[in-house]
């Protein structure tokens, strides 16, 4: 396996293939990562490199992580994560990746993890209307598409 990359979505474009046909393409920035420590399987029980991204100063990191970082280099990084690889030896501490390590056409996995939205009431999560505020209404708390649904089966015909 190969070790991988992280980056920031930037936003969504489109572009034109060689038929004229609009694909949808997302653009995204990668960002300093950089090899901090080299797992092995008579070491650690299995095979990995951990990869430092997220550029920070390194006035607001703790010790630990300085210490940590020291051996890779002298630069700051806020997170750390694993990848597993076959052959640990075909890496170096302190090496960087980049976008060059991948080729055209190279089939990738990607993975993203979304900002928290926090609890949704009824009206977003669902898609609700509020009911009216004014004129003696009773319902103006809750929605108004609940209440159409739970009085229209009670309602005399005529």
């Amino acid at each position: 396996m190969q070790a991988g990359l992280f980056a920031k979505k930037v936003g969504m474009t489109q572009i034109f293939d060689n038929s004229g046909t609009i694909l949808p393409v997302t653009i995204l920035k990668t960002e300093l990562c950089q090899i901090s420590q080299i797992k092995t399987l008579t070491k650690d029980g299995y095979n990995a490199i951990q990869v430092a991204y997220g550029k920070e100063k390194l006035e607001n990191i703790n010790k630990p992580t300085k210490g940590h970082l020291k051996k890779s280099g002298e630069q700051g990084f806020k997170s750390f994560a694993e990848f597993r690889v076959l052959k640990p030896e075909e890496f170096k501490l302190g090496q960087t990746i980049n976008a060059d390590t991948f080729s055209v056409g190279q089939k990738v996995r990607v993975t993203g993890k979304s900002i928290g939205k926090g609890f949704a009431g009824n009206q977003k999560r669902h898609n609700f209307s509020r009911g009216p505020m004014t004129h003696g209404s009773k319902k103006s708390s809750t929605t108004w598409k609940y209440w159409c649904w739970k009085y229209s089966r009670t309602s005399i015909p005529g």
